[in-house]
């Protein structure tokens, strides 16, 4: 039984946690949202600064929470890639400096990987192979999971992530920052198809559409040319319309390709992780699908959907329980391919 402490510092939310294989003992998340919301997005600089004001109590709180020693610990780990390259170095060097005080490994770990592995922290049965869709803010993949380790991107967003899309229509539709959980409320008494926007899809050199990636550019930009004809024609903008058709719209091209792509390649269960995963829109619509298709689909809590220390922890215990460790030069990457993910260790 391999007991991790991990932090997470990758994007505005400083996180810690400790994991016993798949079983949280404790969970720390100091979100950056108030901070932020007074720019509209996230700056980095000032993410940096939040995470370094807060890591300390973040550790802290969550080896209290967690009742544990540092005896009891086998391993730290930290997030290095990718991500804002300021804000990863917070929680890198925090986890070195416990390593290296404590005795401990030291576990470099991939960011969407923990979002992978967000999905074990609540099915202990869960193993590969599997396909995991992975939607975020700055991810948007469908990633064949072979194996601890060993991945395979099999499909994904051309341009604007997931996220990324609900964050620019609510700020099209002057709603604030995040965008994702206030389009999903005002969803829920809106008409999903009050409104015809296009699912983007991607054509192919030779003809027809590529069956796994998608573009969400042209939806956001569908809906900004929505909204600048409805004020030209002095019509009171139907939010709640507009959201629920755009989130319909969404949901049904992930939908859509995430079944193809688990039935094409003989997967029968389908991982989502990610902060999109705790959208309502997109849980019906692949849930359904899975079930009409005889498919499992598998859904993280939604406490652990957004950016959380709990799956970093959960990946680094697999990775060390093989016998995986980062050396301690081990640096942060801005981006870095999943494929890439067994260079992070010796």
């Amino acid at each position: 039984m391999t007991t991790v402490l991990a932090i997470e510092t990758s994007c505005d939310e400083t996180a810690v946690a400790i994991v016993n294989n798949r079983q949280v003992c404790g969970s720390i998340i100091a979100s950056q949202i108030p901070v932020h919301q007074q720019y509209g997005g996230v700056v980095p600089e000032v993410a940096s600064r939040a995470h370094l004001e807060t890591i300390n109590d973040a550790i802290a709180q969550a080896m209290d929470q967690a009742q544990l020693g540092w005896d009891k610990i086998d391993g730290i780990a930290a997030t290095c890639a990718p991500g804002l390259v300021g804000a990863l170095l917070v929680g890198l060097t925090a986890a070195k400096t416990l390593a290296i005080l404590h005795n401990k490994p030291f576990l470099g770990v991939h960011h969407l990987e923990g979002h992978i592995y967000a999905t074990y922290l609540s099915e202990p049965t869960l193993d590969p192979p599997f396909l995991s869709l992975l939607v975020s803010g700055g991810h948007t993949s469908l990633i064949y999971v072979k194996e601890c380790g060993r991945y395979e991107s099999l499909g994904e967003t051309r341009d604007d992530a997931a996220g990324e899309a609900f964050d620019k229509v609510a700020r099209l539709l002057k709603l604030g920052y995040p965008g994702g959980p206030v389009i999903d409320k005002l969803a829920q008494t809106g008409n999903p198809q009050a409104f015809a926007l296009p699912e983007g899809k991607v054509s192919l050199p030779g003809g027809g559409y590529h069956p796994y990636d998608g573009s969400f550019s042209g939806l956001k930009t569908a809906v900004l040319r929505l909204v600048q004809q409805l004020e030209k024609d002095g019509d009171p903008l139907p939010i709640e319309d507009i959201s629920a058709s755009f989130q319909a719209t969404v949901a049904k091209a992930l939908t859509k390709r995430a079944i193809a792509c688990a039935l094409d390649y003989g997967l029968d269960t389908i991982a989502v992780g990610g902060g999109v995963a705790a959208n309502s829109g997109l849980r019906q619509h692949l849930q359904a699908a899975a079930t009409a298709n005889n498919l499992r689909v598998l859904f993280p809590p939604l406490k652990f959907c957004t950016d959380n220390a709990a799956m970093i922890a959960c990946a680094a215990a697999d990775h060390l329980s093989r016998g995986h460790i980062s050396p301690l030069t081990l640096g942060v990457e801005s981006r870095l391919s999943l494929s890439q993910v067994m260079k992070l260790y010796q």
